[in-house]
């Protein structure tokens, strides 16, 4: 992923930004929330090179060992701590820090200093400060704002520098201020309608026409590409079947909603040989048009391919992939909405219904047949070879797809590595209701969504214990997925905080009609 694209920053969403409140962040840490402070507003005249006062900020041993004026920092002491106690001092003060022509700390930066000393001052022994220019907001960043918003685009890469820098020292937004380009005019034809049922009915007919398969017995597994990103995938059968669903009550670990167990009959599909990877989902995600908050371009017409008119994340407002690589690693951190419009691009570039698996396909392609907690067994023996998880998990990040065993019907990573997205609103109480249910309506079935959160995810992850890699196991979204998000209200694209969440493709052997295609891809409560 080029710098360009990794570090664009969405301007709808900056011109909403509030300034970095202490409130929200409880238990500051020093590389999120920490470093960038003392990088941009210390750093500079405490240095290796510069050391005014005798203070070195270079390393934490440096910075514990003090200045000419004492304790540079006290772990658990903010007021005998200098690194603090001289940011709140008057202004007109000798001592205050940073010098007021060079602009002083704001009230929430502060109050981030002092949470963190007071909570033992953690810094990472292999961190070394670096000087980061500071960034000023009328000075460096109402420009761009004023800028980009009147002309729409991506930002360009020196413009995405300053802005992620301004981010990070806290987004700093001087009270008073009007949002920059306000003045601009809105798009007199907002993209956001065509991406409806009329284009819904035109890729289903597309998808009508380039689908050969009628049968099972026509179903191949298959290669293929996206023609938008030339990444390449790879489709497995799984035929129909019955299994039981949920695991016994004398399984080790078992939770209350993953039972009673279930007879359930699935209809053949395809299933993602491997978790969707940042090949495949960054052409998606980063684009080179301007876009609304909800995905849809700024300009927009209903006569454009179909490949066009489909909403699109608005561009990250950090690195997703978080410094854990792009090349063949699964892509994480999106919504169950940002999943499911991804398989409607998809499908529109291909010709082939793709969508998420509901909770029943996803648990029947993970047991692959198998009875057990985990299609290796009851214990853990053998989950070396099959799985990664918190335990075997390479710097405690994910891995690249498709380095361990396939379960028994092909299928990689599909207890570990990542979590994996369904279709269905998760509810507790599921399998009671499958059970109360006439055969006849489960198989198929799944929850619609009707509230934002939570939707249910299946899988374990790199930052799991094994008992989250049963097959049987269940989790369900939460707000705090998304709690580092700096917009009001919360990006309907981005989980930031949920790093161990990806999804994998489902294209069943039966088309559904436009109208189930439309609930498929629009769960409609994006917005929270």
């Amino acid at each position: 992923m080029s710098f360009a694209h990794s570090h664009l920053i969405t301007i709808s969403l900056l011109a909403s930004l509030p300034a970095l409140s202490a409130k929200e962040i409880d238990k500051p840490d020093f590389n999120a929330h920490v470093r960038p402070i003392l990088e941009a507003a210390c750093f500079n005249c405490h240095n290796e090179k510069s050391d005014k006062g005798g203070l070195n900020l270079t390393t934490l041993e440096t910075t514990m060992a003090g200045g000419d004026n004492g304790d540079a920092l006290v772990p658990g002491k903010p007021a005998d701590s200098l690194l603090y106690s001289t940011t709140i001092l008057p202004e007109d003060d000798d001592m205050v820090m940073p010098p007021p022509k060079e602009g002083l700390l704001t009230k929430a930066q502060t109050e981030i200093l002092r949470l963190w000393i007071e909570q033992g001052a953690n810094w990472p022994k292999d961190v070394v400060l670096q000087q980061k220019p500071r960034m000023n907001f009328a000075k460096h960043i109402k420009p761009i704002l004023d800028a980009r918003l009147a002309s729409g685009g991506p930002v360009k890469a020196d413009e995405a520098y300053m802005l992620r820098l301004w981010t990070e020292q806290g987004s700093v937004w001087p009270e008073g201020t009007a949002a920059p380009g306000t003045e601009a005019p809105k798009p007199a034809a907002p993209a956001a309608k065509l991406d409806g049922m009329e284009l819904v009915k035109r890729i289903h007919a597309h998808i009508v026409a380039t689908s050969k398969e009628k049968a099972e017995a026509d179903m191949k597994p298959y290669d293929s590409r996206g023609p938008k990103s030339d990444a390449p995938y790879s489709m497995l059968v799984i035929k129909g079947g019955e299994f039981l669903m949920g695991s016994p009550e004398g399984e080790a670990e078992r939770k209350d909603d993953e039972g009673p167990q279930v007879k359930v009959k699935v209809k053949p599909f395809w299933m993602g040989k491997h978790e969707v990877t940042w090949d495949e989902y960054t052409p998606f995600m980063v684009t080179e048009v301007g876009r609304n908050k909800d995905g849809s371009k700024q300009s927009g017409k209903a006569d454009e391919p179909i490949t066009e008119i489909i909403s699109q994340p608005t561009t990250p407002y950090t690195e997703m992939s978080f410094g854990m690589g792009t090349d063949g690693y699964p892509a994480i951190s999106m919504t169950q909405h940002a999943a499911n419009k991804f398989c409607q691009w998809l499908s529109a570039q291909t010709g082939h219904f793709y969508r998420l698996p509901t909770e029943q396909e996803w648990e029947y392609a993970a047991r692959a047949g198998t009875t057990t907690a985990y299609y290796w067994g009851d214990d853990s023996a053998g989950v070396a070879d099959y799985e990664w998880y918190y335990d075997n998990a390479p710097n405690f990040q994910y891995s690249q797809v498709g380095k361990k065993k396939p379960n028994p019907w092909g299928l990689y990573d599909i207890l570990g590595n990542v979590a994996e997205w369904t279709l269905d609103q998760y509810t507790p109480d599921y399998y009671k209701n499958l059970k109360a249910m006439a055969p006849d309506k489960i198989a198929g079935y799944y929850v619609p969504s009707t509230t934002p959160y939570p939707h249910t995810a299946r899988g374990g992850s790199f930052d799991d214990d094994l008992v989250r890699l049963r097959s049987a196991s269940r989790r369900g979204s939460a707000p705090d997925w998304k709690q580092q998000d700096p917009q009001l209200p919360k990006s309907i694209w981005y989980h930031t905080d949920a790093k161990f969440l990806g999804f994998r493709l489902v294209r069943p052997l039966e088309i559904p009609s436009p109208e189930e295609m439309f609930k498929y891809w629009n769960n409609g409560v994006e917005n929270e």
